[in-house]
């Protein structure tokens, strides 16, 4: 039996939260959802993430914060950001090692597999 690699969702948007894993399971993952970056810390879920799919900004801890927690643990998932702020300043992220793509809200079931696809082809390497 092969195991399905687990896509985790960091987004403080219940709605994002209940929508997005149905897509990531139609793609052949198995995924896990949390509310904010602090619970996917405690979770302990960072220990068994293949991909963290990450909204940039939350209440508390951001995105952006917990990529920069995650590398200082020297945590390596591999990481595509969400966000619905359509700054230049998101795309600047790109340079935190791992980060696989940035994606806009709302962005397309082809833009997330194609992000999808280059983090599992990180994943394996």
């Amino acid at each position: 039996m092969e195991t399905r690699l687990l896509i985790s969702v960091v987004d403080d948007d219940e709605s994002v939260r209940e929508s997005l894993p149905d897509l990531v399971r139609e793609f052949g993952f198995d995924v896990r959802a949390f509310d904010s970056a602090e619970s996917f810390l405690e979770s302990g879920g960072a220990a068994h993430t293949d991909c963290l799919i990450l909204d940039l900004m939350m209440p508390g801890m951001g995105g952006h914060e917990l990529a920069i927690q995650l590398r200082a643990r020297d945590i390596n998932i591999p990481i595509i950001f969400i966000t619905a702020n359509h700054s230049s300043s998101a795309r600047g992220l790109m340079s935190i090692d791992g980060v696989i793509a940035c994606l806009y809200k709302p962005f397309s079931d082809s833009e997330l597999s194609d992000a999808l696809i280059k983090a599992v082809n990180k994943t394996r390497r």
